[in-house]
């Protein structure tokens, strides 16, 4: 597990007075991807037009390029604005499989000042249950800090 703390003091760091979503989501998805072993693909997905995701900055294989907000563990994240920890994908009604290397996956709404959500955080992972709900707590910290969430 990575330490949390220094991740959020790094980023927090690295991105100080930025204010391009796009600069911070290459930032943040360079950052958490090499803090840990487990994260296979770390990336954002934005929200580019009502109901649909795009990819944006990511590190790792290819991505879906575009994500229906009513497909996948990335729809369900963007449509319900909650985080979704899939201890196993293949369990997930509608997974979308990017990768076939996915076993796990943690996705994560990134919602800036005035609840407007900017896109998702994907992280995919190799090993089977690869995330615990202290990785989901600690990244939404990171998340709301860095991108002005009221």
């Amino acid at each position: 597990m990575p330490d949390y703390d220094d991740l959020a003091a790094r980023i927090r760091a690295l991105t100080h007075g930025e204010t391009d979503e796009v600069a911070l989501m290459a930032t943040l998805a360079c950052e958490i991807h090499h803090s840990d072993d487990r994260f296979d693909w770390t990336g954002f997905y934005r929200v580019t037009e009502p109901g649909l995701l795009k990819i944006g900055p990511y590190q790792g294989g290819h991505g879906c390029l575009v994500i229906p907000f009513s497909r996948g563990v990335c729809g369900a994240a963007a449509r319900t604005r909650q985080t979704q920890l899939v201890p196993d994908v293949d369990a997930f009604p509608g997974h979308i499989a990017c990768a076939s290397s996915t076993r796990s996956e943690l996705v994560i709404p990134v919602i800036a000042s005035g609840e407007r959500l900017v896109g998702v955080l994907d992280i995919d992972s190799d090993q089977p249950d690869a995330f615990t709900q202290q990785d989901a707590g600690r990244l939404q910290e990171i998340l709301d800090a860095t991108f002005g969430r009221d």
